[in-house]
């Protein structure tokens, strides 16, 4: 069995690595191009070009940047307002921002209530 050919929007991998950026932005949604026809700013500039230049481990904050082709199969690590959390772009991102794939929460797993959270355990020795 063949595996299935990435298309985004009816254009394959090459096809959009081939385009120009204004006919990339045409494929975009509505949010992602306006943002883009906007222009980069100084951050997101450092970040592409950092992506250029094949450095090994790319770290940015820049989490409203918006996966473009060049970004395709890098590694890159987003910060999550804790930790780096590592991300390895595929040509399925295209046209998502870096932060949907860095989550910023965490679940909330409890344990045992504190002491003084019922009556019972006010009267129980700290030691």
């Amino acid at each position: 069995m063949a595996k299935k050919e990435f298309t985004y929007r009816g254009k394959t991998l090459d096809d959009i690595r081939r385009m120009s950026f204004d006919e990339f932005l045409s494929l975009l949604p509505a949010r992602a191009r306006r943002s883009l026809k906007r222009g980069q700013t100084h951050q997101k500039q450092t970040l592409l070009e950092h992506i250029k230049k094949n450095r090994r481990k790319v770290r940015t904050q820049c989490r409203d940047m918006i996966v473009v082709p060049q970004m395709i199969d890098r590694d890159i690590e987003v910060y999550d307002g804790k930790t780096w959390q590592p991300v390895h772009i595929m040509p399925e991102m295209l046209g998502h921002y870096l932060g949907e794939f860095a989550l910023t929460r965490r679940s909330v797993k409890h344990n045992a209530p504190g002491i003084g959270a019922t009556r019972s355990s006010a009267s129980v020795s700290v030691k």
